[in-house]
């Protein structure tokens, strides 16, 4: 018996030995990793006038660890894409930058970001008003199961945009003809915004963030699911919504990015690699793992 408990208690030693081993493998690999960490190659950050920036930013998902040191600014009135493979974490930055990951439990977000010098992170930012202020569009159209009216109505409404019924009707009506539907809905505004076609519905959940008057307009992915013609409508629509707002697109198509950006970030396997003009990434890149993307070699 003796002998028995001798063994049990060695081989419980052992073990813990082996855990400690483990642990300070991974930390020994995390800081490794931290050390080498991608140097971001271009212009991250620029000189004007600046709507958004991101200093530092790291996202973890439980243990693991996302998004690495990323920084880089928004300037006003400029369309930024940001490419890479999937995976790559374009995303989930994206996603920080008004901060709909606070909607995952396990994901923890350090750095900072500001928008117009506020901190988005502080205690004192109210994230309800931040995502009025940062629109987000997303990869799916997602109309509320209400009236065409009433989609675009609902944000304004709530957030004490309207004093009365007819500047209701002024802010809806503006919205839905900045996002160029109104001409193809102003005869069915009480029809359900669910029974647009893609496009349309696309459209009118733009219409849907403009009409709370957002600083910036982040967009992932808003053409994936669209045809050649829905998707050349929304590209168009950028371009007219440039000269009120910030745009930050997440596009899989280079040649989305190549069309309507002024810059294009590059990120890689949780790094942003590169920022640069948009012609430059796809013309003369500065590194070796943006041009092999932008040419093909992989993604």
């Amino acid at each position: 018996m003796r002998e028995h408990r001798e063994d049990n208690q060695a081989s419980q030693i052992s073990d813990l030995g082996n855990d400690v081993s483990k642990e300070k493998e991974k930390r020994m690999k995390v800081q490794e990793r931290d050390e080498q960490r991608q140097q971001t190659v271009g212009e991250p950050v620029v000189d004007g006038d600046i709507a958004l920036s991101a200093d530092d930013v790291n996202v973890h998902y439980g243990d693991n660890h996302a998004l690495r040191h990323i920084t880089m600014n928004f300037r006003r009135n400029e369309i930024v894409a940001l490419i890479g493979p999937s995976g790559c974490g374009k995303s989930t930055f994206l996603r920080c930058l008004n901060r709909m990951n606070d909607t995952i439990e396990v994901a923890r977000v350090t750095g900072e970001i500001l928008l117009e010098g506020q901190d988005v992170y502080s205690k004192e930012m109210d994230p309800v008003l931040l995502r009025a202020r940062v629109g987000m569009v997303f990869q799916k159209p997602n109309p509320f199961p209400k009236s065409i009216y009433e989609n675009v109505a609902y944000g304004p409404r709530i957030h004490g945009l309207a004093r009365n019924k007819a500047e209701l009707d002024d802010i809806v009506y503006a919205s839905l003809e900045k996002a160029g539907l109104i001409n193809e809905v102003k005869d069915r505004m009480e029809d359900s915004g669910t029974s647009l076609s893609g496009g349309q519905q696309q459209r009118l959940c733009i219409a849907r963030t403009i009409a709370v008057n957002p600083e910036v307009i982040l967009m992932d992915e808003p053409c994936s699911a669209l045809d050649p013609i829905a998707t050349a409508k929304i590209e168009d629509l950028m371009y007219e919504l440039q000269e009120n707002f910030t745009i930050a697109i997440v596009t899989h198509s280079m040649q989305q990015a190549a069309r309507v950006s002024q810059r294009t970030a590059y990120f890689h396997l949780g790094d942003l690699v590169e920022v640069d003009d948009t012609n430059k990434i796809f013309t003369n890149p500065g590194h070796r793992l943006t041009e092999d993307y932008v040419t093909g070699r992989f993604g």
